[in-house]
């Protein structure tokens, strides 16, 4: 199998531009397997740097950081969920890419499952890590304790920003972006994308509750992935690992990258 690109030099960093706006972008290069991370809703590609040192250096890591997150990428007038799957586009055309493997966190796991089922013929396989799990919490009461919450954060917000820990989003966007995703989360709305993917897939999926959930939630829109596994043959769970949705990149990147190397050894079409 061949590289989609010519790449070997040394790991590039610098500016992607995409719409309205530029994302801060990191391409390690090299002849491997391209794998392109995919964050969480309002974090960084920095989290994903235990994962990539597990990986090694015989493969190449692509990671950027979403508009308007992170310490460089720029504002923008779209911040929806179509904007992240596009991005994930420019991302790869910027870097000369045309088939990649992807990998997704968190709100990352559902570009990368969109984006998987939009382009099966680009995508190596994909890695599901804690999300994408088709289940309704979305309802009114939750809207609004979801805009509630954003609107109590945002008088410290301001504080964190120069550090890169929170997004350059003001708290209505950042509520609204969350309640997209619920609404993306629904069953009727996800269970045909998840159905849809037709390349090896594999879900990492987190113990218990973590910050912004409470009593066994998690858990219950976890076992929604049974019946995912059961209508589609392409989609596995790799692993449950111990670890809560907040740090499971932090002490479970071990099983991150055990899917990973799982996923690359399945495929079996042209990079």
């Amino acid at each position: 199998m061949t590289n989609s690109t010519s790449s070997t030099g040394p790991t590039w960093t610098g500016m992607v531009p995409v719409d309205d706006t530029a994302l801060a972008a990191t391409d390690t290069g090299g002849p491997g397997v391209p794998v392109v991370y995919l964050n969480g809703q309002f974090a960084t590609q920095g989290y994903w740097r235990r994962v990539i040192a597990d990986l090694g250096t015989e493969w190449r890591h692509i990671t950027y950081d979403e508009r308007a997150r992170g310490r460089r990428s720029k504002r923008s007038a779209d911040y929806s969920f179509e904007a992240a799957v596009r991005d994930v586009d420019a991302v790869l055309a910027a870097r000369g890419v045309h088939r990649a493997l992807v990998v997704g966190w968190s709100y990352g796991a559902f570009v990368a499952a969109h984006w998987a089922a939009r382009n099966p013929d680009r995508t190596v396989g994909a890695v599901l890590v804690d999300g994408a799990q088709p289940y309704d919490w979305l309802d009114d009461a939750m809207e609004q304790h979801i805009r509630k919450l954003f609107r109590r954060m945002g008088w410290f917000m301001p504080l964190l920003r120069p550090t890169g820990l929170v997004p350059r989003m003001n708290p209505e966007e950042m509520a609204n972006s969350n309640i997209e995703l619920g609404r993306l989360a629904r069953a009727r709305e996800l269970g045909p994308v998840l159905d849809g993917i037709t390349v090896p897939t594999r879900h990492v999926v987190a113990s218990g509750s973590s910050f912004g959930s409470s009593g066994d939630g998690q858990e219950l829109i976890r076992t929604s992935l049974a019946g995912v596994t059961e209508r589609n043959p392409n989609i596995k769970i790799y692993a449950k690992v111990p670890s809560n949705h907040g740090a499971i990149l932090r002490k479970d990147f071990r099983a991150v990258a055990g899917a990973v190397r799982e996923v690359a050894a399945l495929d079996g079409g042209e990079r």
